[in-house]
């Protein structure tokens, strides 16, 4: 566990970058800090490495304030994963990696074997070991510097902004690898992000920092986004918050109808083993047309909608496990049951405020 007790920092041109800050980061789970430019989370992630010392105010990492340990010591601890990854130009992929655990001791020979268990651990192929960075492509480099955090096996890590330099489908790819080492590690990973798309699919918590270091709102994403704390978290969290709260609406429970079902004019074409074709009309519509993919029960309300919306039908398509169709939504009932949810979820909250007031 993390905690931030009263903390603050000023920069000695009277700048205060952390504005008495209170927070309990939880382990074993990844909490996002998003905000504007100079809001403060940068800072505040630097402080728990000591990186930056605090003007005032203390930080623990489980219950031990980081300022009673020598910075070299307290950082071979925390892995750190920076925009660009940051990696020594001069040493190849698995000397990177291997850094750390030389550092502290361990043999050359053993840190460069368990350097290439990491780089197979985070994606990359064994023939890359051997490369500089400068022969990786960008996402190359930032799963380097994943595994080079990796290397030490800490506890904690830290990530600044560390998918932002990458184009967007390399982004997403390194996020859902990411996403799959926490889901096996289970590590305490503090990152910072101006990304709110990427704060609310990354982060377990979600930290919101206004300009002048000051902490907004600090909850689940999906909280966030369902329930703002003030104008400000409404407004960074942007209008569309509605559809993004659909990532973490799922759509076991909404009514399908029968594969054959006519929806405006078109009929879903299957080939012999019930997996859709696309949807075929009556020649007006210049051949077959495309679905624009399907989803399963367990996929969320956003995967839903999005097909729905993109349907030449106006209708998503339903398969079972193994790929077979078993039911379409069209996209006026799937607008009726996130009405329904959305009633729902209201007066459940009116009723736990009012029990609260009671």
């Amino acid at each position: 566990m993390i905690e931030f007790d009263d903390v603050v920092k000023t920069f000695p041109d009277g700048t205060t970058a952390v504005d008495h800050l209170n927070l309990t980061i939880p382990d074993g789970a990844i909490t996002v800090l998003v905000g504007p430019s100079g809001c403060g989370k940068t800072t505040s992630l630097r402080m728990i490495n000591r990186m930056i010392d605090p003007t005032s105010g203390t930080i623990r990492i489980d219950g031990k304030p980081v300022g009673d340990t020598d910075p070299a010591e307290l950082r071979r601890g925390i892995g750190y994963v920076i925009q660009a990854a940051g990696l020594f130009p001069h040493r190849t992929v698995v000397d990177n990696v291997a850094t750390v655990p030389v550092l502290a001791g361990t043999s050359r020979k053993k840190a460069r074997e368990q350097a290439r268990e990491l780089l197979d651990r985070v994606g990359l192929a064994p023939h890359l070991a051997d490369r500089y960075p400068v022969q990786l492509s960008g996402g190359q480099q930032q799963r380097v510097g994943v595994a080079r955090a990796l290397a030490a096996d800490p506890p904690v890590m830290l990530m600044d902004e560390p998918f932002s330099a990458v184009d967007p489908v390399v982004r997403d790819g390194l996020q859902q690898e990411f996403l799959r080492l926490q889901g096996e590690l289970g590590k305490t990973i503090v990152m910072v992000t101006h990304d709110i798309d990427e704060a609310i699919k990354l982060g377990d918590h979600v930290a919101v920092f206004a300009e002048g270091g000051r902490l907004e709102q600090f909850c689940p994403p999906d909280q966030l986004l369902a329930d703002p704390g003030n104008d400000f978290v409404s407004g960074f969290v942007g209008r569309d918050r509605g559809y993004r709260g659909l990532s973490f609406s799922s759509a076991e429970h909404l009514p399908v109808e029968p594969a054959d079902t006519v929806v405006e004019g078109l009929r879903l074409a299957l080939d012999g083993d019930g997996r859709a074709l696309g949807w075929d009309g009556d020649g007006s519509t210049g051949g077959r047309l495309p679905t624009e993919g399907t989803f399963t029960a367990s996929d969320t309300m956003r995967r839903v909608t999005d097909l729905a919306i993109l349907s030449p039908a106006g209708a998503a398509v339903r398969v079972d496990a193994s790929g077979r169709v078993d039911g379409l939504v069209r996209h006026a009932v799937v607008a009726e049951h996130l009405r329904t949810r959305q009633l729902e979820r209201l007066r459940s909250h009116g009723r736990s405020t009012a029990g609260a007031e009671g």
